[in-house]
């Protein structure tokens, strides 16, 4: 039976085996993928497609594609769920967040241990009762990577830990125009006394896809300020500079190639 899906290249991404690599930088925004593909080798744009703004270049020899998924976890999945049929394993979320916990400043970066499944798209592919988790080696590879760029100054540190995935935007930094705004304060907060570190949209999803198809991933995010710091009237840095975060997320590409190829002979 014929079906839409039946095209040489993916559906959405508009991709095929062989032009992608094994490793994927996964940023939201598709201006900021030419940008994050000068820091490869010999990169060159294979597919653009509604939010996917597809390149692939190398890193030590090793193909490297950068894709944009557009804005939340609906968009990530399907991106995802395409690269790993074209044979990609390896994934690094990189992207924007508001901090929440107070030690978080604006230009800081976190790295993502586990996200709160606070969207819909999670639910699609594991049990609710079950953690969107990144994966250790990931994880511990974008800790190495962001010790080289971080000196411990306010808006230059990294941290480790837990952060909030959400549907909408607007829900979180204006709960006051939603008419369950009760609810959407009431997880906030829980989520805040439990050391919750930043809010964004997509890793949750991530996370969940390649949990259930057996992938690595990871997410390193750039916080641009954090809201609980300017409620309190506490100093705070506001920033849009993603630089730091994108070469943190190359540099752990770089030493998860080498760790593979080392644990591979």
């Amino acid at each position: 039976m014929a079906s839409i899906m039946d095209g040489e290249r993916q559906f959405h991404i508009k991709t095929m085996p062989g032009e992608v690599g094994r490793y994927v930088i996964l940023p939201g925004d598709p201006g900021r993928v030419p940008k994050i593909a000068e820091l490869l080798d010999n990169a060159e744009q294979v597919a653009c497609n509604r939010e996917y703004n597809v390149y692939t270049g190398t890193l030590l020899g090793e193909p490297v594609t950068v894709c944009s998924t557009g804005i939340g976890g609906p968009s990530a999945a399907i991106a995802v769920e395409e690269l790993i049929k074209c044979g990609a394993d390896t994934f690094i979320r990189i992207g924007t967040s508001g901090g929440m916990d107070l030690e978080v400043s604006g230009g800081d970066l976190v790295i993502a241990s586990a996200s709160v499944r606070g969207e819909g798209t999670t639910y699609e592919y594991i049990p609710k009762d079950y953690p969107a988790v990144a994966s250790f080696e990931v994880v511990d590879a974008l800790k190495r990577a962001a010790e080289i760029t971080s000196t411990g100054d306010i808006g230059n540190k990294y941290h480790i830990g837990v952060v909030h995935s959400k549907d909408s935007f607007y829900g979180e930094v204006e709960p006051e125009c939603s008419p369950v705004e009760d609810d959407i304060k009431y997880r906030w907060n829980a989520y805040l006394r439990c050391g919750c570190l930043t809010s964004e949209m997509e890793s949750a999803a991530i996370f969940a896809v390649c949990t259930a198809r057996r992938k690595r991933c990871g997410a390193v995010f750039t916080a641009l300020w954090n809201v609980e710091r300017s409620k309190m009237g506490l100093p705070d840095n506001v920033t849009d500079d993603s630089s730091r975060a994108i070469k943190c997320a190359v540099d752990a590409i770089k030493i998860l190639i080498e760790g593979d190829r080392k644990r591979n002979g």
